[in-house]
């Protein structure tokens, strides 16, 4: 979502500039990115429900009062969320994707998402099963196949799969060391 990456960021820095300016500095402030259905969503919550953004009509001349009229501009619905002893400050974008539980499809990003979900199943598994030559073989193929899935899911996700594998690799050392 590279294509939103400024806009949001102008979004962020209105949005906690508004805590800022109309709660005060110091505010325990919580930001919070997040995809709601298609929508790359924005939020900022701070302890204060009474001073509430509003939409001004500031002229050209102003120095301030356009924050919120910008971000009118540039999103698609924004929106705050009163609670008790606080506020959610939210905007949201179209992100162009084309279905709400999933950043991309195709077989081997399915395959990793499904795979992700058995991995309590197989905890369940009796320990101690000794595999035969070939068992240990085709268990070996199918540990690569889900590690290939796992870097297509981690890519369709906008990850660094390279990254994340020599992330993976200092963790499975320091295991192996510790032991």
């Amino acid at each position: 979502m590279q294509e939103l990456s400024e806009a949001a960021q102008l979004c962020v820095s209105e949005l906690v500039a508004n805590v800022i300016k109309h709660v005060g500095p110091g505010t325990p402030s919580t930001l919070a990115v997040s995809m709601s259905g298609t929508h790359l969503r924005i939020e900022v919550q701070d302890p204060d429900p009474r001073a509430l953004p509003t939409l001004t009509d500031a002229d050209a001349d102003a120095e301030a009062g356009r924050g919120m009229a910008l971000i009118e501009a540039i999103t698609d619905r924004w929106g705050v969320d009163l609670a008790p002893g606080r506020k959610a400050t939210w905007c949201e974008f179209r992100t162009g994707l084309e279905t709400a539980d999933g950043h991309t499809t195709g077989p081997r990003v399915a395959r990793a998402a499904n795979v992700l979900g058995m991995y309590a199943d197989v905890a369940k598994l009796p320990t101690g099963t000794k595999l035969g030559r070939l068992g240990r073989a085709v268990a070996e193929e199918a540990a690569i196949n889900v590690i290939t899935d796992l870097l297509y899911w981690l890519g369709a996700h906008g990850r660094d799969p390279d990254e994340v594998l020599e992330r993976a690799q200092t963790h499975f050392q320091a295991d192996v060391e510790a032991r």
